[in-house]
């Protein structure tokens, strides 16, 4: 196959559907969808109505072990995976998020795929795309300026200015905004007070925007979130302040499911963006529902490590939406389980089967932590060039020990054909009936009881520390009738622990609570441990240094 410089090119090179002949797939027709141009459309709410009685296909989950920085291609291999099982017949949709301009200007890059496996027009799906996150970030806007607006006016709610918890957000990478003063420049501007930004995928009404089935639903949620509380520590909701209709109208559109394509012309639909190490890290309900309704299979993936993204599509997705998940693909690189032995990332395409051996430590945690959900497992290794036999067979041979198949997979390079094999073991798994689907902690637990029960059981932490203030706030939470919520651990990605450089399966490390949050309407707690920011920062050199466009006007340097 011939090979191109870059994803875009490969992107840019493909032969295009128009979105009207990939919503024919579905049997949507063509005036039941909401056009952006020819290749990007949203589905309308009749065919979501219209299928709603439809049997639902099955649900299969890609995750990933410890992310590195080499790099795992867990979303190039959802895409893989679709085209595999399309290729041979089975109606497949993939389901993913939306990428965050953050990372796609900062260090990460964008979230489309890569190579033969992407979803396309990758340029929109990765900048812009329908528009969803600039309505996330207004609407989140129009409620921080209605609370202050409410305070200058007033404030018939008694609402405590310094006890105002709804920060504000952006899309973008920007560390100066993480704490702020607000309200400068005399009375006429209202009345200063600390304030802080986060990124939009850490925005409660991201979180409130994927868990929502359907427009009353997001109306409620928007409705609970607490904003606030007054000088009698009385929670302060949006409702109160009447902003939750008004936020509402501003999602209405972004709401609807958007239908994309593969680069071999099959269905995708890319709908929500929450970052999984700061918010639970999965795309939209409505869209998964949706999709389930509309195909026989459906992937989606779920971000980082299993950790974190997995933990959470289990733990509060598919709780919250009754989502049920018939398999799970971990996915695994070589040089990733290298790296996870300690190799320097210079030295990962030596050849080096020890070192995988000790590297599949991190990929065996993953597996007997996803034994915790009742739901069967298959790995993918994406494969690079640099790979040996060798090297794959340590990774079989170790994999035995819990009665795992592997498949090795190149659909980077050959597309579905390259993941026909993986296709073959996730629908055998999938069908066999063998997920017996459960939720790692019940509602009942006490809130700090669920923390310790994720940090010990899929961390392998002995101990869960706190500060007085913390375990205030958690007795609070618990007897204030919050205590049934899930937990959302905000942690880093590159390790079970909250240390980054605690590298492969650690064990007997402690995790640090820096604080808890409240997410009344998405109905979490966020726990904040170790040194997690929810605003990132961009690297020394960001992506943006990179990207422009060229003589011709079209972009370069997103990938």
């Amino acid at each position: 196959m011939k090979e191109y410089k870059s994803d875009i090119e490969i992107a840019r090179l493909a032969d295009e559907e128009h979105i009207d002949d990939i919503g024919a797939k579905l049997n949507i027709e063509k005036d039941k969808l909401i056009h952006f141009g020819h290749n990007k459309a949203k589905i309308s709410w009749e065919t979501i109505d219209e299928v709603k009685n439809n049997a639902d296909g099955k649900l299969i989950l890609v995750t990933a072990i410890t992310p590195t920085p080499a790099g795992e291609g867990k979303t190039t291999t959802s895409v893989g995976l679709a085209d595999g099982l399309n290729k041979i017949g089975k109606k497949t949709i993939v389901c993913l998020r939306e990428p965050s301009l953050g990372p796609c200007f900062g260090m990460k890059g964008g979230a489309a795929g890569g190579g033969y496996a992407q979803v396309i027009p990758m340029e929109d799906i990765n900048l812009h795309f329908t528009g969803d996150f600039h309505a996330i970030t207004s609407a989140h806007s129009l409620l921080n300026a209605m609370i202050d607006n409410h305070i200058y006016w007033g404030n018939a709610l008694n609402i405590d200015s310094r006890k105002v918890k709804f920060r504000r957000v952006v899309d973008i990478n920007d560390r100066s905004l993480r704490t702020i003063t607000s309200s400068l420049g005399g009375s006429v501007n209202g009345y200063p007070r600390e304030d802080g930004y986060d990124i939009t995928v850490a925005s409660e009404v991201m979180a409130i925007f994927c868990l929502s089935q359907d427009l009353k639903e997001l109306e409620e949620r928007l409705g609970n979130i607490i904003v606030a509380y007054d000088k009698n520590i009385k929670p302060v909701r949006a409702k109160d302040i009447n902003a939750h209709q008004a936020m509402t109208v501003l999602l209405k559109d972004a709401f609807r499911p958007n239908l994309v394509q593969t680069l071999e012309g099959n269905p995708a639909m890319i709908h929500g963006g929450p970052f999984a190490n700061i918010a639970h890290g999965c795309n939209s309900v409505i869209a998964t529902k949706t999709a389930l309704k509309l195909s026989d299979y459906v992937i989606t993936e779920a971000g980082f490590g299993a950790d974190l993204g997995a933990e959470k599509f289990f733990d509060i997705k598919c709780r919250k939406s009754k989502l049920s998940p018939s398999a799970v693909v971990i996915v695994a690189t070589i040089r990733a389980l290298k790296y996870q032995a300690g190799i320097t990332k210079d030295n990962l395409n030596t050849e080096n089967p020890q070192a995988v051996n000790k590297g599949c430590a991190n990929l065996g945690r993953h597996i007997r932590n996803l034994s915790n959900f009742g739901v069967p497992v298959v790995v993918g290794i994406n494969k690079f060039v640099t790979d040996t036999e060798a090297e794959f067979n340590v990774v079989r041979d170790y994999c035995k020990q819990f009665n795992v198949d592997v498949s090795v997979t190149s659909h980077w390079e050959h597309g579905g054909e390259g993941a026909v094999d993986l296709a073959e073991k996730v629908l055998k798994l999938s069908d066999s009936g063998a997920a017996q689907f459960k939720t790692l902690y019940d509602d009942e637990l006490p809130l700090f009881e669920k923390v310790k029960t994720i940090a010990t059981k899929l961390y392998n932490a002995s101990d869960v520390q706190a500060d007085k203030k913390v375990r205030n706030d958690f007795e609070w939470y618990q007897k204030n009738g919050f205590g049934h919520l899930p937990v959302c651990i905000a942690k880093t990605q590159y390790s079970f622990s909250t240390d980054p450089s605690l590298l492969g399966a650690p064990t007997n490390h402690s995790i640090t609570i820096r604080e808890i949050k409240l997410s009344a309407g998405a109905e979490f707690i966020v726990v904040i441990c170790g040194t997690i920011m929810t605003m990132p920062g961009l690297p020394r050199v960001p992506a943006a240094d990179k990207i422009r466009l060229n003589s011709e006007g079209l972009v370069e340097g997103l990938f």
